[in-house]
């Protein structure tokens, strides 16, 4: 693994909240892919019906005497002309169905049929005067869907009405005779009004409808929800399974990487931040006149910048110092000067040092613990360290 100050000392700051982060994260991702495998996602969509109203009209009559074309009491049926003689009754049967888009039919709804003939007088097409007659209104039973009606109109006494009508209007407008079907309907869900409209023509010897008064209208509605189970989109449990694993793994990464000792690691960030102003070396005790104790290796470092001096690290007695002119500025997480002289050792796991051993004496051992051998007015006669260790 890849050596990185900056990030050992965010670890052994942060690293247990950064452990306890992930490890929630990774838990709950685990647990959020497991619960969308085992709800599957449902969505609704709302249903909408059609109620369809349509009106149809339909045109007979009967013939009253036998003649040429026609024997009496025939019935003709929407024929597109009709004799006047032979047939001056015309019925009208407006016959309204209503029907759902599923199949079903409205039994319950309300219908109202009002036929009339409209006399209107015109000049230049704006009209001027005009006479309504109503020959139906009516509301029939609705059986099946469909609601019937039916009325007779003596065309004879409509076009003699015409007639004297025009004769009223004589070089002034014209006289035109009109069937408007109005149908009424309420459904339950729905409720609205169809109106068509279409011109009778009376001739001398003929009338014939000129037009169609069929209408119809279509009106949707909601008729429920449709709800559909589908499984969540396999990116979304895949992601959440692979964040879960990666969280949970980094977890574990960073509690074992996470030093124990923030001193250490931030000094170590200080050692990569100044690494251009220190050296490796080997620091005699007996080094310096003056020996000042700084804070921070920061300050020692500014101190090698003022006097344009190296820093020497010396990683056997945990030290970093400057030298100048007799004084020597350091810094050591172990404490003053004097503390530095020997590597730290559990003299617990040692044999104790004594005569017995034949090493060292008990008045040697006694000046070593109170480090007057290695002042410097009573230099002993070695040139480094290396020598000392040799002895003991």
């Amino acid at each position: 693994m890849i050596d990185n100050p900056r990030l050992d000392l965010l670890l052994a700051r942060s690293g247990r909240s950064i452990v306890i982060v992930l490890a929630v994260v990774g838990v709950l991702a685990i647990g959020a892919s497991g619960w969308a495998v085992a709800n599957p996602e449902t969505t609704t969509a709302p249903q909408f019906g059609e109620e369809r109203v349509t009106t149809d009209v339909g045109t007979s009559a009967v013939v009253t005497e036998n003649g040429t074309l026609w024997n009496e009491g025939e019935r003709l049926t929407d024929s597109s002309v009709y004799v006047l003689n032979a047939s001056p009754e015309l019925t009208v049967t407006p016959e309204t169905r209503l029907r759902e888009t599923t199949g079903g039919s409205l039994e319950d709804a309300n219908i109202t049929h009002e036929l009339v003939l409209r006399y209107e007088a015109t000049r230049d097409g704006s009209t001027f005067w005009n006479e309504t007659h109503r020959v139906l209104r009516e509301s029939p039973a609705v059986e099946d869907g469909v609601a019937t009606s039916e009325a007779t109109i003596d065309i004879e006494d409509y076009r003699q009405r015409q007639q004297r009508l025009q004769r009223e209007v004589s070089g002034i407008g014209s006289v035109s005779l009109t069937m408007e079907l109005r149908v009424t309907y309420e459904t339950g869900r729905q409720a609205g009004t169809l109106t068509s409209t279409a011109p009778l023509q009376i001739t001398g010897n003929a009338y014939w409808v000129g037009g169609s008064l069929s209408d119809s209208a279509t009106h949707s509605y909601q008729s429920g929800v449709e709800r559909t189970t589908e499984s969540r989109s396999p990116a979304l449990i895949g992601g959440l399974s692979v964040l879960g694993t990666l969280s949970l793994a980094g977890a574990v990464v960073v509690a074992r990487r996470s030093p124990t000792d923030i001193d250490a690691a931030r000094r170590a960030v200080h050692e990569q931040r100044y690494a251009e102003w220190i050296s490796r070396g080997s620091i005699p005790m007996w080094i310096g006149d003056y020996h000042v104790s700084l804070d921070t290796l920061e300050d020692v470092v500014d101190v090698a910048i003022d006097t344009n001096e190296r820093v020497v690290h010396d990683k056997q007695r945990g030290l970093f110092a400057v030298v100048n002119d007799g004084v020597v500025y350091y810094y050591s997480d172990r404490g003053l000067w004097e503390e530095t002289a020997w590597p730290e050792m559990d003299l617990e796991e040692q044999s104790p040092v004594g005569v017995d051993d034949g090493d060292l004496s008990a008045e040697d051992l006694s000046e070593l613990e109170g480090g007057e051998a290695f002042t410097s007015s009573d230099e002993p006669d070695f040139d480094d360290d290396e020598e000392v260790w040799e002895r003991l």
